[in-house]
């Protein structure tokens, strides 16, 4: 009798227990984006180390923006965003312009990896795109529709001046679209130069691609406008892709929050991962900046952005590693 009523005590407490967790909710992208792979493995982390107060689900959203637009709308806690999302969030442009968050906005909170976009079409068609200019104005599949990346292609093709024609299409249909000619080209990208997003690395087993990469004098335009062009290795794909090298557009992607999160939550959040960030990197190469250089991975997002305000426990977290700058703005709670 005892010991069944140490049983009956102890269920009762479990129950209890797992009543008492407070879910935390991550708004990510689709699935066959590599936002969507990843968040897994973050749930994960935090289940570990947050599991006496909170139950961590991973939620996907159609694209990155309805995964920011849903957070700021109290539909979740960390959204999945990049710079170039936060960029047009606080100018209030693209898929956010007239956007009212009935809770709040987003603010900087924890940067996790950079991505770098490319282009990529049949070789066959290789002889008739030779540059960026030669897409403009034709069908191409920037990724996902209000995804980062079709956000950073965006900005690519608003620096170049060149028209920008969306063919929006499943991220698994990259091949047979390209075959059937209904778009020209398809945007690709790696995760810090070290990892080949799924849709792609499907779609190159599927059809012989070739990158695309831009000219020098177009390569001279974006960085005159401030954007980076990185050269990543061909041997990330597992087949010959036709180039030497690939010249990629950088961004940086981020899990943020809005500033009414508990302080001590983030600052939780981001000393979790600083332990767990060696272990991510063996399991996926894309975290591999955030082992190498943790804290340096979030000032170099804030200082790209410095007008976009920080996370309290961001900015706790920061000041403890010595690297906070008072010319930053905190973000108030609510």
């Amino acid at each position: 009798m005892k010991v069944f009523m140490v049983w009956v005590f102890s269920v009762l407490l479990a129950g209890f227990t797992l009543a008492q967790r407070v879910p935390l909710r991550i708004a990510t992208a689709s699935p066959g984006t590599y936002g969507y792979a990843t968040a897994g493995m973050l749930a994960e982390v935090l289940n570990r180390e947050l599991s006496d107060r909170y139950t961590v689900v991973v939620q996907p959203f159609p694209s990155t923006s309805a995964a920011m637009r849903a957070t700021m709308n109290g539909e979740a806690e960390l959204a999945y965003t990049a710079d170039v999302g936060m960029e047009e969030l606080y100018k209030g442009t693209g898929p956010y312009q007239g956007f009212r968050p009935r809770i709040g906005l987003l603010v900087h909170t924890l940067y996790i990896y950079p991505m770098e976009t490319f282009f990529v079409t049949l070789k066959t068609s290789a002889g008739r795109y030779q540059s960026f200019a030669d897409l403009s104005g034709r069908p191409v599949f920037f990724f996902t529709a209000g995804n980062m990346n079709w956000l950073n292609a965006q900005r690519i093709f608003k620096v170049l001046g060149y028209r920008f024609n969306h063919v929006e299409i499943d991220t698994g249909a990259i091949a047979d679209a390209l075959k059937a000619r209904t778009i020209e080209a398809s945007v690709g990208y790696t995760i810090s130069r070290a990892s080949l997003v799924p849709a792609i690395r499907e779609a190159v087993l599927r059809a012989d691609l070739q990158v695309i990469n831009p000219s020098s004098e177009e390569v001279r335009r974006l960085q005159a406008a401030g954007l980076e062009v990185v050269k990543v290795s061909p041997q990330v794909f597992p087949k010959d892709i036709g180039v030497q090298e690939i010249l990629a557009i950088p961004l940086v992607f981020a899990y943020n929050a809005r500033s009414d999160l508990p302080e001590d939550l983030v600052y939780q959040i981001l000393k979790a991962f600083e332990k767990a960030a060696p272990q991510m990197a063996q399991r996926d190469a894309g975290f591999r900046p955030l082992a190498e250089n943790f804290v340096g991975l979030q000032v170099a997002a804030i200082q790209a952005t410095p007008e976009i305000p920080v996370h309290p426990g961001l900015a706790r977290f920061l000041r403890e590693k010595g690297a906070w700058n008072p010319a930053w703005r905190i973000a108030q709670g609510r």
